[in-house]
């Protein structure tokens, strides 16, 4: 269970700062992501996933403005490490994935970059660019790719200022059943 009050103090103290330059907060994007894959009626595990997906750029606590110095600060990677010590893959699997998701869609469907905020754009090159053709074949293998371009979509979309959706409270009862401790001690709640 201190997983579940690590998120809320990551978000009760990094929460309100800017989300790397767009006009939303860090809370505000994770909420409507979790919010987008709701509407879809994507699994809690899912939910969970797009809600936590940027909980990378929390643990790090850089600066926002670290790729206008160039700088990518691997947050699908250092989200995914905390994240596996306490959940399952179908959680920290689609957060590793869904910087790669970026750069597959860009490398698949050539509209999708045009779609871009100009923030995500300036870390697409700092990402490495769309995919290679081997790269997209190996990213296809992958058996959460699918769920890391289901998220890396209600990511893009995530960035409306003034957006009213559930608040961090919503989610509380998904953490539980996706703990790592739940499903070892078959204590998971539905």
């Amino acid at each position: 269970m201190e997983a579940i009050e690590k998120i809320y103090d990551l978000f009760e103290n990094g929460g309100d700062n800017a989300y790397f330059g767009e006009a939303v907060s860090q809370k505000e994007h994770a909420l409507q992501s979790a919010y987008a894959a709701e509407q879809e009626g994507a699994s809690d595990a899912l939910i969970v996933a797009a809600l936590l997906h940027d909980v990378g750029h929390l643990l790090h606590g850089g600066p926002e403005d670290m790729a206008d110095h160039g700088i990518d600060d691997r947050h699908e990677v250092v989200g995914r490490a905390w994240l596996a010590r306490h959940f399952g893959p179908e959680v920290s699997e689609p957060v590793r994935l869904h910087v790669d998701a970026k750069r597959y869609l860009c490398a698949v469907d050539k509209s999708y970059e045009a779609k871009l905020s100009p923030a995500s754009v300036l870390s697409l090159k700092l990402q490495g660019g769309p995919m290679s053709p081997e790269e997209v074949a190996e990213f296809e293998k992958n058996p959460f790719a699918q769920d890391a371009v289901r998220l890396r979509h209600w990511d893009d979309i995530a960035k409306i200022v003034g957006l009213e959706v559930p608040e961090l409270e919503h989610h509380r009862d998904r953490f539980p059943k996706l703990l790592k401790s739940a499903h070892a001690s078959g204590e998971a709640q539905s």
